[in-house]
């Protein structure tokens, strides 16, 4: 089954629930930045996440997360929107190693201090930056603390990574959801909590017994007894990025004259990599030269 997010409302109890199949694109973006596994794991995650608190905002705005730690992994950094497209990095993809299940499996990947920030865009070109330090050191639950400590939004979420064995081969990233559960204003805390511990505890039978037929027909084998269940939208999902060569001069530009001239001089051009895609732009002397005309008219 392809990506996509599958956006529901349990009307009976006003409680949103959203759900995301990420496991194409957590695949592209581990072969893109050429992750190995721990860090492939951890971006993963990271997408999934962004792909579904990009389903929760209003309009054409994007969200960042990023994860700073001091452990091997250093961090990562992802974005989504609601239409759809994420993307994002680790700043080490070469993590191969995880401790043993149990509470610390994430410890040797994460180290021992860091934080989550996310930043939203809300509109009119103004944002707002909020962050939560690492506590549990595992990325489901310090964001779980985030919605709670800083956002002050009841949220449970659930991220699951499974293996898929074919042709005599594993793959780590075979089948990759998340579900993110939030009440409305005024919606049934109660009814909220128990459908929580209910999806939490049946997410991973129902994954594997529904993935392959879509994100609704999770949600459903996930709530069957809820006929109040209505699906609200419903779109792909993909690992894409907005970058271009437009972009990459107009940032140039924005290093200030001197620095780009100086560049000229010492280069005479400019080497450009985008750290979410890997795409190397090469911009020629004669377009920073008239790129300093440009500016200077």
């Amino acid at each position: 089954m392809a990506d996509e997010l599958v956006s529901g409302l349990l009307k009976d109890v006003d409680v949103r629930v959203v759900l995301a199949l990420t496991s194409e694109l957590s695949r592209k973006a581990r072969d893109t930045h050429q992750s190995q596994a721990a860090s492939a794991a951890l971006l993963s995650q990271g997408l999934t996440a962004a792909a579904l608190m990009g389903a929760l905002q209003k309009g054409p705005a994007r969200i960042n997360v990023q994860l700073e730690c001091d452990g091997p992994l250093r961090g990562f950094f992802v974005d989504g929107d609601n239409a759809g497209v994420v993307r994002g990095y680790t700043k080490n993809p070469h993590v191969k190693h995880v401790g043993a299940e149990g509470q610390w499996h994430w410890r040797p990947v994460l180290g021992n201090k860091g934080y989550i920030s996310v930043l939203r865009d809300i509109g009119e070109g103004e944002h707002y930056r909020s962050s939560v330090e690492l506590e549990r050191f595992d990325f489901v639950e310090d964001l779980e603390r985030y919605f709670a400590i800083s956002d002050q939004v009841a949220t449970q979420l659930t991220l699951e990574q499974f293996p898929l064995t074919g042709n005599g081969t594993t793959e780590p990233l075979g089948l990759v959801a998340g579900v993110l559960l939030q009440p409305l204003p005024n919606g049934d805390r109660e009814a909220f909590q128990a459908l929580g511990r209910q999806i939490k505890q049946g997410f991973p039978q129902a994954l594997r017994a529904h993935g392959a037929e879509g994100g609704a027909a999770i949600l459903k084998a996930l709530l069957p007894e809820r006929t109040d269940l209505e699906i609200m939208s419903r779109y792909p999902l993909s690992f894409a990025c907005t970058c271009s060569r437009e972009r990459v001069k107009t940032a140039l530009l924005a290093m200030g004259r001197e620095e780009l001239t100086d560049m000229l001089q010492k280069e005479g051009k400019a080497e450009v990599t985008c750290q979410f895609c890997t795409t190397q732009y090469v911009i020629p002397g004669e377009e920073i030269r008239a790129l300093l005309q440009a500016g200077t008219s």
